[in-house]
């Protein structure tokens, strides 16, 4: 069986923000059908569709259900579900099946209306599944609570401040704040950060990304497929790694998982980490993008809010990191907040991103987590394809 390059000849992202009266459905109508006009493609050329979950919209038979709704017929559809790290791991998937032939043109799609279509107590609920049912929830942890106790332990081994941290917040906020489409804008300091609400014990609310509506969607062909004229981007690697789901039964290192899903996309595309010149990486709180950076070894253990500090991540650094804001200031839409760190990569590898970096990169890391550091998919994305 011969193997087909997989590449990404469209991407489609909403705004994020507060949504009245949208759907999830219409969410991901919105995202899909501004991926089929970048790609130059119509429905009728789609013939796979992966679909991600959507808390606001648990159907049991969402991807055949958007189908429906788009007025798609594909040969193939599939749903994935595995937290955060989901958006990806749909990529992933599409990668492979391209790759091996089982189809041609696979529209990857997900989004929710998960700041106005649930309330509060419901969002808290539905983040509270990843926890232990018999040791933590009952407890009254929730994942910010997750969160508070890696970043407890974070700040302790490494011998950084709540005000380092807060870097990295301060970073994404001025990323975001001419990004169109972001939903916070404002520019905040670190002392925003240091004085805004507590949530979990070090967390404050602007160690959070914020709870979004929004979509956001991927079109995955053979290179074979990519319609003529597109610059399409080269999927050149990827890996993943799951070690555990609930945080008392975390490995040590507990990011673990994050340096073995890089590694293996590394490999595969025949790179190393210092080849990157971009890179989009999730961060859900301040803590879990320290993490990351350190686990996949962008930042030496406990330096990555100091290289944040330094300029090394802003758009005119020598490695850019996350242009769009990421999930803490682009917003946090559910599946579709990962996938946007994908969109986002892709349009600045095309140099058609609304803030582009200051060196036009050609290669990318994206990598994203799903519940506590538990689920990790990474993927190396490179131009020119």
């Amino acid at each position: 069986m011969t193997l087909r390059k997989a590449c990404i000849a469209g991407v489609g992202l909403t705004p994020f923000g507060r949504h009245e009266g949208s759907t999830t459905l219409s969410l991901m109508g919105q995202a899909a059908g501004a991926a089929l006009e970048h790609a130059g493609l119509e429905r009728a050329d789609i013939d796979g569709l992966i679909t991600g979950y959507s808390t606001t919209h648990p159907h049991l038979m969402l991807s055949t259900l958007f189908a429906e709704y788009f007025g798609l017929q594909p040969a193939y559809a599939h749903g994935v579900q595995v937290g955060g790290a989901t958006g990806l791991a749909m990529v992933d998937l599409a990668r492979r099946l391209v790759s091996a032939g089982s189809a041609r043109r696979i529209l990857v799609v997900a989004g929710e209306n998960r700041l106005t279509g649930q309330t509060r107590d419901q969002s808290i609920r539905t983040l509270a599944q990843v926890g232990d049912p018999d040791h933590e929830v009952p407890n009254g942890a929730s994942v910010p609570a997750y969160y508070a106790l890696l970043a407890s332990r974070y700040l302790y081994e490494t011998g950084c401040t709540e005000r380092d941290l807060a870097e990295l917040s301060v970073l994404m906020r001025r990323h975001a704040g001419t990004y169109p489409g972001a939903h916070l804008t404002k520019p905040i300091g670190v002392d925003d950060v240091m004085d805004s609400k507590p949530i979990a014990t070090p967390l404050k609310q602007l160690d959070c990304c914020p709870i979004s509506d929004g979509a956001a969607a991927v079109i995955v062909a053979r290179d074979n497929a990519v319609p003529a004229g597109v610059a399409a981007v080269r999927i050149a690697g990827g890996g993943q790694a799951h070690t555990h789901q609930h945080i008392s039964m975390a490995p040590d290192p507990v990011a673990i998982g994050a340096t073995r899903a890089v590694e293996a996309a590394l490999t595969a595309a025949g790179r190393r980490v210092g080849d990157m010149q971009l890179l989009t990486i999730y961060d859900s709180f301040t803590v879990t993008l320290a993490e990351l950076l350190e686990a996949i070894g962008v930042s030496r253990r406990g330096e990555s809010a100091a290289d944040a500090r330094d300029g090394r991540f802003a758009l005119d650094g020598t490695l850019p990191l996350n242009p769009h804001g990421g999930l803490l200031s682009y917003g946090h839409a559910g599946v579709a907040g990962g996938m946007s760190h994908l969109v986002e990569a892709v349009r600045q590898l095309g140099g058609r991103s609304p803030c582009q970096a200051a060196a036009a990169p050609g290669l990318a890391l994206v990598h994203a987590d799903g519940g506590v550091l538990s689920s990790h998919v990474s993927l190396i994305l490179e131009s020119g394809a």
